[in-house]
């Protein structure tokens, strides 16, 4: 339907409008979907609806870096993406790279801390759906582990 592309506190979004069917809205926001509800009036903002996978956070590490694993089961392999909205500062990780439960998969930066995003099991990476520089949103895909 609709694209727009908004900048919030120096991060692009790129925001679709895929349906709207009363109050109910489907979208995509830089590749994640979500289903949203408007309010009665058209003027006032939509409410977005977080992804369903909640990630989950692990004691902190050593240093500046928080250990997270975040998967969410996919039908195709597990999910690896992010516990919150930031900026992805490097991948570890290519297509084809065997990987082991807890392995750090990428850095993401948010609120000024350095988050380790880890493999929540074994396998072999089947897709890395972040480059070094992306901003990403809470749920967004990282990789796919298969």
């Amino acid at each position: 339907m609709k694209t727009y592309k908004f900048k919030i506190n120096g991060n692009d979004y790129n925001v679709e409008i895929k349906a709207v069917e009363n109050q109910e809205m489907s979208i995509e926001v830089n590749g994640v979907h979500y289903n949203v509800t408007m309010e009665t009036e058209l003027e006032k903002k939509p409410v977005i609806a977080r992804p369903v996978a909640k990630p989950q956070v692990a004691a902190a590490a050593t240093g500046s870096v928080q250990r997270t694993a975040a998967p969410a089961k996919a039908s195709n392999g597990n999910r690896v993406v992010a516990p919150l909205p930031g900026t992805i500062l490097d991948v570890m990780v290519n297509v084809g790279d065997t990987v082991k439960a807890g392995q750090t998969v990428a850095i993401l930066e948010a609120m000024k801390m350095e988050n380790s995003i880890e493999a929540d099991c074994d396998g072999t990476i089947k897709e890395v759906g972040v480059r070094k520089g992306d901003s990403v949103l809470e749920g967004g895909m990282i990789v796919v582990i298969g």
